[in-house]
């Protein structure tokens, strides 16, 4: 039985995983001034930040209308028995729901599973790529599903934003508070749960938040594997995934860019890290907000409404 896999681009997949492990990308949409663009097709990152930062143009995301995974599914199922599509959380964007509806739309739906992946990025992008190596040495869909919904728990994701303008661009803090966050130069700290963002404090200085990125990876004993995902600053990435080579296993820790359509939301300047870890690794689950700060000493959040990062219907 042959096993196509399907994620959309919030995954932030390298171009060479896609095309080694035969992964294919259902492009989530940008909106500049009332014209659309496919994300990773219609634009790059560095079109992206150039209309963000130099022109100053607000951007906004849509979803893929279920057309677009109807026709990428119907095309695959001429050459694979079974379609695994795993997408963004359903917590932060109607991509879930358009593969689903796409599914659901087709005669032969029942050859598809759609799966949450309750995150986002490269936590999403190493699900991915865990499901397409089980594809390519020959399990059966069932057994891949079930793998996958087995690490979900055990995938794990961080990111560090360099400002809160692009926040407060999208409407999630007041203008007031990232003017404040810009004159103390904090640095928030996020993570996503069970599909949800939440906060894990504020760094005062840049090196002080990479620092705690590599403090997060430390506490899990044994990793299977780790990305390292950055918008603008290629050498921070390089830098940081060098300082995390020793804890990882001899495989390389990739390095990817952020896509568009998180691009828009993080702004210049964010450094993200996703790791999965091995099965009864329990160390890095079930922790909560309050003992990730008092773990490593992160100042709280305050009164920041965190970016749901939703994507609209077009």
């Amino acid at each position: 039985m042959t096993i196509g896999v399907v994620t959309d681009s919030t995954a932030d997949l390298p171009a060479e995983a896609v095309k080694e492990l035969d992964i294919h990308i259902v492009p989530a949409y940008i909106v500049f001034d009332n014209k659309t663009y496919r994300d990773g097709v219609d634009i790059c990152q560095d079109e992206l930040y150039h209309r963000m930062v130099d022109l100053e143009q607000t951007a906004t995301t849509s979803q893929p209308p279920p057309s677009d995974f109807a026709d990428l599914f119907s095309r695959l199922l001429k050459e694979h028995e079974h379609i695994i599509s795993i997408q963004v959380t359903s917590k932060l964007s109607g991509i879930f729901a358009s593969a689903v509806q796409a599914r659901d739309s087709l005669a032969a739906g029942s050859r598809i599973t759609v799966i949450d992946s309750e995150t986002v990025s490269m936590a999403l992008g190493l699900l991915t790529q865990l499901a397409a190596r089980l594809a390519r040495a020959g399990e059966n869909a069932e057994r891949i599903v079930a793998e996958i919904r087995q690490n979900i728990s055990r995938t794990h994701i961080w990111a560090a934003f360099d400002t809160l303008k692009y926040l407060q661009r999208g409407g999630r803090i007041g203008r007031a508070k990232a003017l404040l966050g810009s004159v103390l130069n904090i640095k928030p700290l996020l993570t996503i749960r069970q599909g949800e963002i939440h906060p894990l404090g504020v760094a005062r200085t840049r090196s002080r938040a990479i620092e705690k990125l590599v403090e997060l990876c430390t506490s899990f004993p044994s990793i299977e594997d780790m990305a390292v995902v950055y918008s603008t600053t290629p050498r921070d990435a390089g830098a940081l995934r060098e300082r995390l080579s020793g804890i990882c296993p001899p495989c390389p820790i990739s390095i990817s860019r952020l896509g568009p359509a998180l691009g828009v939301h993080g702004g210049p300047g964010t450094l993200v890290v996703a790791l999965r870890e091995k099965a009864g690794d329990m160390a890095g689950r079930f922790k909560s907000d309050a003992t990730d700060r008092k773990k490593f000493n992160l100042p709280a959040m305050p009164e920041i409404r965190l970016p749901k990062l939703r994507f609209c219907e077009i």
